[in-house]
């Protein structure tokens, strides 16, 4: 005897419809399986099915015998349907009462989900947000009052977040574009702890202007989208700021200066973990430990003149006690030659020479000279293109001048013959 499972539709518990436990009897009358009754005064449901890859679309079998298909619904719209290569997700209005079957090939031990309202839980963002913090939000997605943590749905659902600027005339980001800033996963990689947990993380990089933004979230599915707008945030300027005393002579070491706004982050917590590339790409990295101050200093070997390039990620907490990471724009800084010393280079006959270093002055002069130079010979390519085509002009004009003298010279002889011949035949008359 089958025992036919009620949809029991209430805010506190939204009802998943189990499949029959599969046998070797039922399997081989397909029909008979996979039955679910929808109760009476339901005006809308929407049912997710989940299927093999690949295979057709489901059938439904309505508690009178006719069938729905998706490529023969009801012209009225009282049923919308989008298949997908592993599930079929069909709302329907106002559902006929009674038992219904669902026949494909749908996947063992699947449950039919009965979706009333997705929407996703976040948990609030931080009242102190930082420019350049890596931030991660996670949220729950919820159907209806109940959690959703089946792993199959992870395929039919998007989760998204996207930023607004507020237009506030007070703050860096006004007029700024709409940032897409991430999605949440459910995955098992980076922030998020376990895949398939229900727990959707999101991790955010904040790599924008600062200034009054609006979150809002979206949860999209087929046939259907919901967005959840929060509060307007605030991200605040990052707290630390770099400069350099650049030495410009061997033996003599740069010096990095941090300085730390205490407004809003504690500056006893911070640590810093930076790299130096220097000109010959060589990279260097460093650490500056908690210290009870609002600067740091980090010196640097002077090793050769040219553009060293520092990124630094800083670790701290805010004045609330929240721990964060954030990433510092990166910085850069010329380090030019006082003494001007010996570099190889190589000669004409490819001897490696010994030469004194350019200071960026004489580099730069260099660049502007080799500019010029090209400049002179565009120019002069430019007036010998114009000469060559006054040139051309010239034969052109001189051999239609000559077509036309050739022409005239042709048409008076021409005449010239007619009249003597006319004369000449006019004198014979006369004889």
């Amino acid at each position: 005897m089958f025992f036919l499972p009620q949809l029991v539709f209430a805010t506190e518990d939204v009802p998943q419809v189990n499949y029959y436990d599969s046998d070797n009897i039922t399997n081989q009358i397909p029909y008979f399986d996979n039955r679910f009754r929808i109760d009476a005064n339901i005006e809308e449901l929407k049912l997710i099915f989940y299927r093999k890859r690949g295979s057709q679309p489901i059938i439904l079998v309505r508690p009178n015998g006719s069938k729905l298909k998706i490529n023969s619904l009801p012209e009225d719209g009282s049923v919308e349907w989008f298949d997908d290569r592993t599930y079929d997700l069909i709302k329907i209005k106002k559902p006929m009462a009674g038992p219904w079957q669902a026949i494909g090939q749908i996947l063992p031990g699947s449950q039919i989900l009965v979706v009333t309202d997705v929407v996703i839980k976040v948990d609030p963002l931080p009242e102190i947000l930082l420019a350049g913090e890596t931030l991660k939000v996670t949220g729950r997605l919820m159907n209806g009052e109940k959690g959703l943590s089946d792993p199959l749905f992870r395929a039919v659902v998007n989760l998204d977040i996207d930023l607004f600027s507020s237009n506030n005339r007070l703050y860096d980001n006004f007029g700024a574009q709409p940032i897409k800033l991430g999605s949440f996963l459910d995955d098992g990689y980076d922030f998020d702890e376990k895949a398939g947990d229900g727990i959707y993380t999101g991790e955010f990089v904040l790599n924008f202007a600062p200034g009054e933004w609006v979150p809002i979230y979206y949860v999209k599915m087929p046939l259907m989208n919901r967005e959840l707008r929060q509060k307007p945030i605030i991200v605040q300027k990052t707290p630390v700021k770099i400069s350099v005393k650049a030495s410009d002579e061997e033996g003599v070491k740069h010096i990095l200066t941090f300085d730390i706004d205490e407004t809003y982050v504690d500056p006893s917590s911070i640590i810093l973990q930076g790299k130096v590339v220097y000109p010959d790409k060589q990279e260097v990295s460093f650490s500056l430990l908690e210290e009870e101050s609002h600067s740091r200093t980090k010196e640097i070997e002077y090793t050769e003149a040219g553009v060293h390039r520092v990124s630094v990620d800083v670790f701290g907490k805010t004045i609330t006690g929240r721990e964060f990471v954030l990433t510092l724009h990166e910085f850069t800084f010329n380090a030019e030659n006082k003494n001007g010393l010996l570099v190889p280079s190589f000669d004409e006959e490819g001897n490696e020479v010994m030469v004194p270093r350019k200071t960026a002055a004489e580099i730069q002069a260099e660049k502007e000279a080799l500019e010029a130079e090209d400049r002179a010979i565009e120019e002069a390519r430019l007036k010998a293109e114009k000469e060559e085509e006054q040139k051309q002009m010239y034969i052109i004009i001189g051999v239609v001048n000559g077509v036309i003298i050739l022409l005239g010279v042709c048409v008076f002889v021409f005449l010239s013959l007619r009249r003597k011949k006319a004369k000449y035949k006019e004198e014979s008359l006369k004889i």
